[in-house]
């Protein structure tokens, strides 16, 4: 949904609500405190009264949208424009889409990336998996910069369903070894029902033990009929242009989060109820 949709569907602050409410309760607000379902409409505007717990509320009470005090449209527009941004947006950019200050549109993007985290089902069919290297580009005359695992980037660690949804988090470094990462493909993989591809890192080695397990070695091709890296290579292209084109670096507090953005962008990027769904999450409604 595009911002020009956003406009005509929800041209005021009552619209907003209303389909909030509709998203969140169709139709039968439910109390938040106490889950009480015998409520009434409050004498202020666009609350409502528990007769259970004797609290007033409104629908955006445990959501993302909560304590902001900013309109509910520019929150859509917000998720509207983060959603069609491919390779993101920076918070001073959507500070100025939306006429606010930078903290605001910096406080407004991190609430809507908690709202995309999601526990994806296992993995099956073909399977590729890969680590990726983020940071800034380093500077002129501090000396040689090793490229690839010699480098002082997080390292990031990712699995694509060949066709499917994508998952990546980040590493410690000490963590790319054949333990850990073997334990990795078991949380996200449904080993019995999958063949996962590799690079020929030797951290990948043990996977061999517990399920189907075909190599690339890139110093000899980069695919070999459908045994290649290529599907999560080119989502790491699409995360470094947006980190570096965007944002030019991100801390490693925040990592995971500008992650789970990327991965849910890519897992949705042909579903045309993205916008929903999303709206979904955001007041804690499964989708």
């Amino acid at each position: 949904m595009n911002i020009v949709t956003i406009y005509e569907k929800f041209p005021t602050e009552a619209d907003c609500i209303r389909h909030l409410e509709d998203v969140r309760w169709r139709g039968t607000p439910v109390c938040p405190y106490c889950k009480s379902t015998r409520t009434t409409a409050a004498k202020k505007e666009h609350r409502h009264h528990c007769n259970g717990c004797n609290t007033t509320f409104s629908v955006t009470v445990d959501t993302i949208f909560h304590h902001t005090h900013l309109d509910l449209q520019k929150w859509f527009l917000a998720i509207s424009l983060v959603l069609n941004a491919k390779k993101d947006m920076a918070a001073r950019q959507l500070a100025r889409d939306l006429k606010v200050n930078k903290n605001t549109a910096w406080y407004m993007g991190m609430r809507i990336r908690n709202a995309m985290f999601e526990q994806p089902e296992l993995m099956r069919g073909i399977v590729e998996m890969d680590e990726c290297y983020i940071g800034g580009k380093p500077r002129k005359g501090t000396g040689p910069h090793k490229r690839g695992r010699g480098t002082s980037k997080v390292p990031v660690v990712g699995m694509i369903e060949r066709g499917g949804k994508i998952v990546a988090k980040p590493v410690d470094k000490s963590k790319l070894n054949q333990e850990s990462l073997a334990k990795f493909v078991r949380e996200t993989v449904d080993i019995d029902n999958a063949m996962l591809i590799t690079d020929e890192y030797s951290g990948y080695l043990r996977i061999k033990t517990f399920m189907p397990h075909a190599v690339i070695n890139h110093q000899v091709s980069y695919a070999d009929g459908e045994i290649h890296t290529n599907s999560i290579e080119g989502f790491w292209g699409l995360l470094k242009r947006g980190i570096i084109g965007q944002y030019h670096k991100v801390s490693v507090r925040h990592l995971h989060q500008y992650l789970t953005e990327f991965c849910y962008r890519y897992n949705y990027r042909n579903n045309p109820a993205i916008f929903e769904r999303t709206l979904a999450r955001a007041v804690g409604v499964a989708a």
